[in-house]
């Protein structure tokens, strides 16, 4: 079983246009609304390759359904504790040109017994598991330190953390001991205060994190695909693609695929192949954040992995 901590839940609505006009009054060509948020991101698609996972966030009564639903029907084991302040909202206007723009709400801040529900709720879920991963961002009230004392958490019981992270919380999970780090490119910008500007700059980073107890950092990339070490050689992953859909939650189907490879015992080099797939699968997609398992299969064989110099 995998567990994802994806706490900060979201309702996701997507519009497609044909240009986005500034200030403007336009009209959708479609609406659609969708249950999201990194965690979920991540779940729906560890599910989609075929491995157990339960995910642990907020809902509300609003949307509780929505998402119970759209979660079993992804093979996701929901574990909602609910709150009565509505979940946050995103939005996402993609154009006619693939160009999209997000807006991502605030959501709630929690008081402290929700917060500290969401925690138990995760430790339940944790103790049953052989992998775990935090995913997102965290609700409001949360402090910055709280992922690092959760992989703290995890490490006394022998049990491995992914982070994807940003800011404080980034970088108080580097110094905590995770599994795996994965910040994409401007992330690792700001937590090494460095320009990574070719996959060789983001091994350099990758080996920092390694050096400050990081087993496995990965460092994304966006369409250049993803940089890893394992603290012998340091990968780059990375596969064309003709034409890229909705690249939004592509990070997570990465993170997604590193999780259910590492899980299954394969080394870090094959987990970035099956990430890499899983960021691009989610590329060719019109959903956000879902990586389908054909697609996945169909792609693996095109992702081109290669050595980087120390």
């Amino acid at each position: 079983m995998i567990t994802v901590a994806g706490f900060n839940t979201a309702i996701d609505h997507l519009f497609t246009l044909d240009a986005l006009a500034p200030g403007a009054v336009q009209r959708a060509a479609r609406a659609e609304l969708y249950p999201g948020g990194k965690g979920l991101h991540v779940a729906q698609t560890v599910a989609a390759l075929g491995e157990r996972v339960q995910l642990v966030g907020l809902t509300d009564a609003a949307h509780r359904n929505l998402i119970a639903r759209r979660m079993a029907g992804r093979g996701v084991l929901f574990h909602g504790v609910e709150i009565e302040a509505p979940l946050r909202s995103c939005i996402a206007v993609r154009e006619a040109d693939g160009r999209v723009t997000e807006i991502l709400g605030p959501g709630p801040a929690l008081a402290p017994a929700a917060q500290e529900e969401l925690l138990r709720t995760w430790w339940r879920c944790a103790e049953e598991s052989a992998l775990l991963v935090l995913s997102g961002s965290l609700p409001r009230g949360f402090v910055a330190d709280t992922y690092a004392r959760m992989v703290r958490q995890a490490a006394a019981a022998g049990l491995p953390c992914l982070v994807d992270a940003s800011g404080e919380a980034l970088r108080h999970a580097a110094a905590a001991g995770a599994r795996l780090l994965k910040p994409n490119r401007d992330e690792a910008a700001e937590l090494c205060g460095c320009r990574i500007d070719a996959p060789e700059a983001a091994a350099a980073v990758a080996r920092a994190l390694h050096a400050q107890g990081v087993a496995q950092p990965v460092v994304t990339l966006g369409a250049e695909g993803a940089v890893g070490f394992d603290g012998r050689q340091a990968w780059h992953a990375a596969v064309v693609l003709e034409r890229s859909v909705n690249a939004v939650g592509s990070g997570d189907c990465l993170l997604a695929g590193l999780a259910v490879a590492l899980k299954r015992g394969e080394p870090l080099e094959e987990a970035l192949r099956l990430g890499v797939a899983c960021g691009a699968a989610n590329a060719m997609d019109e959903e956000t954040g879902y990586a389908r398992r054909a697609r996945v299969d169909a792609l693996l064989g095109e992702v081109r992995l290669r050595r980087l110099a120390a």
